[in-house]
């Protein structure tokens, strides 16, 4: 049985093509601009104004309904209670997906369409990369080729930090992390206060973990969520992406001589791209087949995208 057919019987999810999808945008006002779309895209990824349109607006006012219904549910559980001084934790929204697929550009711009909606909710958006064990642990324990693996995290880290922001604290810190230099940036944070939506990116932030045999509680990072996103493409298509965002990266931030990566800007065009197949093959190409791809079901929204990095089709989980 497939579940991801559309045509399957018992799958838990409704498939919707874009243009299908788009017509459930109603009438949810466009409140982004071209260079603001032009700020928010990642390299290499052609989002425009035409696909927030297509599949965004509808996606935004999607999880808009969610977050209203739980903040309808929360006034509820208040009178049950008799809590009038209970806090409403934030509804977090995970975002999930290989390098490459364009995780970063969907949480950046559901992040500004969330936050310009009429009750101008308090939106965040916080990603796994600062979660990473610092390059000099990653080397002293053999895995700087699995970066990005899950053992490659603090995982400790990750489930303190969004204990305490379902717990309702003040002044939640994540760390920060460069791409120039490839590492966590030591003792620089940015501070989450109470956000009315946190959106959460990273490639493993679905991943299950293995489960006691004494049955005590093994929490996984999406037991904090309200709600999951998966972008999903083909793996092809997605190694091809990762090459040309390589190579384009060998024109442009490698060339800074602080960039990590700065020592691949030097090469013949040939061997830069012999370095990127490796660099899929060894590392992202595992990852993506061992621990990303198997956490696709666990998704409530699956975007699917086709070759031209634009979503093609829709899955959401039935109610």
């Amino acid at each position: 049985m497939d579940q991801f057919a559309a045509a399957e019987k018992y799958s838990p999810y409704l498939f919707f093509s874009a243009n299908e999808w788009a017509k459930f945008r109603a009438d949810t006002p466009l409140t982004l601009t071209e260079d603001e779309i032009d700020r928010l895209r990642s390299l290499n990824d052609p989002v425009n104004l035409e696909e927030v349109k297509r599949v965004y607006l509808s996606m935004s006012r999607l999880l808009s309904s969610h977050v209203e219904s739980s903040q309808l549910l929360f006034r509820q559980r208040q009178a049950f209670f008799n809590k009038e001084s209970v806090v409403k934790t934030p509804f977090i929204i995970g975002v999930a997906g290989s390098v490459a697929v364009g995780k970063s550009t969907t949480a950046r711009v559901l992040k500004e369409l969330l936050a310009r909606w009429p009750s101008s909710p308090k939106v965040d958006l916080v990603t796994t990369d600062g979660f990473l064990l610092p390059n000099e642990i990653l080397r002293r324990e053999n895995l700087m080729e699995r970066k990005g693996f899950p053992d490659s995290y603090d995982v400790g880290a990750l489930l303190r930090f969004l204990s305490a922001i379902k717990s309702g604290e003040r002044d939640v810190r994540a760390p920060l992390y460069s791409h120039l230099t490839y590492d966590v940036m030591p003792g620089q944070f940015t501070t989450i206060d109470r956000p009315d939506i946190l959106i959460f990116e990273g490639i493993n932030v679905l991943q299950p973990r293995t489960l006691p045999a004494d049955g005590k509680i093994v929490p996984f990072l999406s037991d904090f969520f309200d709600f999951s996103i998966y972008i999903d493409a083909d793996e092809t298509l997605i190694h091809d992406w990762y090459v040309a965002r390589f190579m384009r990266l060998r024109e442009t931030a490698f060339r800074n001589p602080d960039s990590f990566f700065h020592r691949y800007s030097q090469l013949s065009e040939g061997a830069a791209r012999a370095i990127a197949e490796g660099l899929w093959t060894n590392i992202n190409l595992k990852n993506l087949r061992e621990n990303i791809l198997p956490t696709r079901p666990r998704a409530d929204l699956i975007l699917r995208k086709g070759a031209n990095h634009l979503v093609e089709e829709v899955a959401l989980r039935k109610l």
